[in-house]
């Protein structure tokens, strides 16, 4: 199997998918309709509420979904062999990932942009509400912190990237200011890409001056710094930061991955990675469990991942211009990162599996698997870095990228420097779903507070949106400094999947109540059985192989007890659905045979 085979299949299921599914979800099945005014037209405030340009808002959309999932978890899954993650990858996201994006957008826009716990109360009732809000205020802290530590080993004592990811920032906000006082996109967006691309450019070249001394910075001083930038990403109109610098940084996203395709086209590398490992059934150095269900826990976000359901549900439904924006914000933008994720895949598989097996093992695991490292040492020297045991997915991604690129005969001696570039690129990748997680996690505490306190339901309360903005920052924030979220980041997996199963739930309750036809309710029950049966599936296998099983490495009481209230709310939700759609299901029937009649 060759590299340029799977690219080139996977574009085109991908376009197909778009071109026929998408169209039918929105014609068809959402019936989406311009005609009708969007939150962000009837509840314009200039702050939460703005009418944006569809692929302004689209580059925001995508740029905040797309964070470690399609990045990490393929080259993670790549443990499995190359088939089991490239089938899951597209299957998963023409079938799940992207009508779950879609319908979680509609649903959250038919409620005025509401989060996805408040739709929950008005469509299931309050039980499933509250069990919606308190998962999604559990799974968001978590995958904040979780994305932030990403992030802190991808700048610790890295100069060149602190610069390069810190400038997107002013950048973002003199583009903002520009874009908001003449609306001129196309001025903004040129100047904004080119002094980006020469600040990243410039970047080697203030290692060893005063200013890359004051950006070497260790993890506690960055642990502190993010959640002060999340903060004001959250508490800042969003015009200003967070969607021009989400839209900036989709060009660098975008930008990085189709010169990967470029280069995949030029050396066209062998997938040196058997289609299936020895460790499908399980046991291996990096994923303990078999194939399934781990394949879909760990690849998550670039197939399906509830993640998703935070920001289709949070800022972009208040962004909208247009109803059938949705086609492309929603359906379009999953697709997208899902060829992100085969780009990653292809990335790990290139590598010999005993440089891959290298890099993502312990050396004490390694040495028990019998391989030889073979590119490894000379990719080593080039670059600059010890590379053997650096586990976690993101070394493996820029070593991959790295090769792949450095055999282009032009680029045979920038080893160093592609390194370098793809952690920082990783950095900004994953830095976008932060802020724009913060802002989300903000709108949920004002929404699950607000129960309690009314005007903290006012997203336009300045007071209320500065404290559920610091609320936010703290609890994901001490977290990230403590470390603590190193014990229970397994739970992420599970946790995401679940959520992702809920963001089908109440898209099936709302396809049920609109929908001419009721089997179009087929298209969120398929994906929702399937990921459901695998969520619990998984979660058990976690809690009594390693999370309550005293002989097993990841040990963890409080692990396990996390991951059975996390699948008691799941079951309370589905349990709370089902009655519903009963209810639903009776009472058109009942209309039905009143109008025959």
């Amino acid at each position: 199997m060759n590299a340029i085979s799977i690219v080139i299949g996977s574009i085109c299921v991908l376009v197909i998918a778009y071109r026929l599914y998408g169209t039918f979800m929105a014609v068809k099945v959402l019936k989406l309709d311009d005609s009708k005014p969007t939150p962000a037209h009837e509840l314009n405030d200039g702050k939460d509420y703005v009418p944006t340009n569809k692929w302004v808002t689209f580059g925001h959309h995508f740029a905040a979904i797309a964070a470690a999932g399609p990045l990490v978890g393929p080259i993670l899954a790549a443990q499995f062999g190359y088939l089991p993650g490239l089938l899951w990858l597209l299957i998963g996201a023409v079938i799940g990932g992207a009508v779950h994006d879609a319908v979680v957008l509609f649903a959250s826009m038919r409620k005025k942009g509401q989060s996805l716990s408040e739709v929950a109360k008005e469509e299931l009732g309050p039980v499933a509400g509250f069990c919606t809000g308190l998962a999604m205020l559990f799974i968001i802290t978590i995958t904040m912190a979780g994305l932030s530590m990403v992030v802190l080993h991808a700048l610790e004592n890295n100069p060149w990237g602190t610069f390069a990811v810190g400038v997107t920032i002013p950048i973002a906000m003199v583009m903002g200011l520009y874009y908001k006082k003449t609306g001129n996109l196309k001025v903004s967006t040129t100047v904004g890409f080119i002094v980006l691309m020469a600040c990243v450019l410039a970047g080697p070249s203030i290692q060893n001056t005063a200013l890359g001394e004051l950006l070497t910075l260790d993890t506690k001083t960055l642990a502190i710094i993010l959640p002060i930038y999340a903060f004001f990403a959250a508490a800042l109109p969003v015009w200003l930061l967070l969607a021009p610098r989400d839209y900036l940084s989709s060009f660098m996203k975008i930008g990085v991955f189709i010169a990967l395709i470029i280069g995949v086209f030029f050396i066209n590398p062998a997938i040196e990675m058997p289609a299936f490992t020895e460790f499908i059934g399980g046991g291996g150095p990096i994923l303990a469990g078999p194939v399934w269900p781990f394949i879909s826990i760990t690849i998550a976000c670039g197939a399906i991942s509830g993640f998703h359901a935070f920001v289709g549900s949070g800022t972009t439904p208040k962004m909208l211009d247009r109803w059938s924006d949705i086609k492309a914000v929603g359906f379009g933008a999953m697709l997208v990162e899902s060829l992100v994720g085969v780009m990653a895949l292809i990335a790990a598989t290139a590598l010999h599996p005993g440089d891959y097996f290298a890099i993502n093992s312990t050396p004490e695991v390694f040495k028990t698997l019998g391989m030889n490292v073979v590119n490894l040492p000379e990719l080593a020297r080039e670059i600059g870095l010890d590379l053997e045991g650096r586990t976690g997915g993101a070394v493996t991604l820029a070593v991959g990228m790295t090769y792949i690129f450095t055999e282009i005969p032009w680029f045979s001696n920038m080893a160093a420097y592609f390194f370098q570039f793809v952690i920082m690129f990783e950095a900004v990748f994953i830095l976008t779903a932060i802020d724009a997680g913060t802002r989300v996690a903000r709108y949920l505490i004002q929404d699950f507070f607000g129960d309690f306190y009314k005007p903290l339901k006012k997203t336009d309360w300045v007071p209320g949106s500065i404290f559920a903005s610091a609320l936010a920052c703290f609890l994901w924030g001490y977290l990230l400094y403590s470390g603590d979220i190193g014990s229970v980041w397994a739970l992420f997996g599970v946790s995401n999947q679940l959520m992702a199963s809920i963001g089908l739930i109440i898209g099936a309750t709302v396809i049920l109540k609109i929908a001419d036809k009721r089997r179009y309710m087929l298209t969120c029950l398929i994906p929702l059985a399937y990921l459901f049966v695998t969520v619990n599936y998984a979660g058990y296998w976690m809690i009594t192989n390693v999370y309550l099983n005293t002989a097993a490495a990841g040990y963890n009481v409080l692990n396990g007890i996390l991951s059975i209230i996390m699948l008691i709310l799941g079951i309370v939700i589905m349990v709370t659905a089902i009655k519903k759609w009963i209810e639903v299901w009776n009472s058109s029937t009942r209309l039905l045979d009143a109008k025959a009649a």
